[in-house]
């Protein structure tokens, strides 16, 4: 029998991936509901194949522990929690969900942007005080507004859409231009730069790998409008999150709404609980994304885009056949390292 591991799960999430590999018959199955860690991979130690979401970070040291994988199957797109290297170097297969939920977290972006928009945030914390007034409470229509997207992936491409439905001019930035989506949502491609000068909504969708470390820097911050509304539902370190905060504090942009953002595993009390080695500069970047907080103009959620019963049952879903796909000779969904 080939042993597979899978972490992060519930009872529910358990039982999605057994009914999808028990019927094999030729894989044995172990669950933690916790992420894998050196504490947590015992489980693993002679399996095959593991199953994990981003909250566990495999790096060198844990794969030591493993000495049998010979596959990852990460429960997401993003790739970044896992040393590719390493990988490599054992000739370990990484698999990801490359598509799962992209009107999805398109869909929840799109409120983050309307919730900034329309003062959503100091309107229920003012209502719940008892407190009836609209005094402050203008906000403004998206209907004409310029969305800039940074990254049209399958994500931003959903984006565009939206932007377009709701009559806002679309213009973006990527490597790569869609031309489909010129075509058939009037997107506008431009550099970097331009976006963001333009935009009155910059919304971003790119993957987190070292070309794109702080992608929104301080530099980058000073090209956009003090009105504009900037939100991430890509990766935390896109952004650089004290930037944000030192700009949000001058009055220089005018709303944020992060789903992910730096420190935010010492916030999101299911990551943070059984940790014991967060470093230093995590906990600084915590700091910064608190005070982010405080701002009526910004809103933080906790990584939650991804998070709706349909997506997650995708998700399970696919990982369970990317496992089944490797060991049957016929490997999906295969993550390379990107430059």
């Amino acid at each position: 029998m080939t042993k597979l591991a899978f972490f992060n799960v519930d009872e529910k999430e358990q039982a999605v991936l057994s009914r999808a590999l028990e019927r094999e018959k030729t894989f044995e199955l172990s669950f933690r509901q916790e992420p894998l860690d050196t504490h947590t991979s015992d489980i693993a130690k002679d399996a095959s194949g593991i199953g994990i979401f981003i909250q566990s970070q495999v790096t060198r040291e844990l794969l030591d522990l493993l000495p049998q994988l010979e596959i990852i199957a990460t429960m997401s797109t993003g790739f970044d929690h896992i040393d590719l290297e390493a990988c490599k170097s054992r000739n370990i297969t990484i698999c990801n969900v490359p598509a799962y939920g992209d009107n999805t977290v398109a869909e929840y972006t799109f409120g983050l942007i309307i919730a900034l928009a329309r003062k959503l945030k100091p309107t229920f914390e003012r209502v719940e005080r008892g407190f009836f007034s609209r005094a402050g409470l203008r906000g403004m229509d998206l209907n004409g507004k310029t969305l800039g997207l940074i990254g049209t992936g399958r994500i931003g491409s959903q984006m565009a859409r939206l932007g377009w439905a709701f009559g806002m001019k679309v213009i973006a930035y990527d490597v790569e231009p869609n031309s489909a989506l010129a075509e058939k949502f009037k997107v506008t491609f431009l550099d970097l730069d331009e976006v963001l000068q333009q935009a009155d909504v910059i919304s971003l969708h790119v993957p987190y790998l070292p070309s794109t470390h702080h992608l929104i820097n301080t530099e980058k911050l000073r090209l956009i409008k003090p009105t504009a509304l900037l939100i991430n539902t890509a990766r935390g370190k896109v952004i650089d999150t004290k930037a944000v905060a030192v700009t949000l504090r001058d009055g220089r942009l005018g709303g944020v709404a992060l789903d992910t953002f730096e420190g935010e595993e010492v916030w999101i009390e299911e990551e943070f609980l059984k940790r014991d080695d967060l470093a230093a500069i995590t906990l600084k970047e915590a700091i910064e994304s608190f005070s982010i907080l405080h701002s009526e103009n910004a809103i933080l959620t906790p990584h939650n885009a991804f998070n709706t019963s349909e997506a997650l049952e995708r998700i399970l879903i696919t990982s369970a056949e990317n496992v089944k796909a490797y060991f049957s000779g016929n490997p999906q969904n295969l993550v390379s390292k990107t430059p």
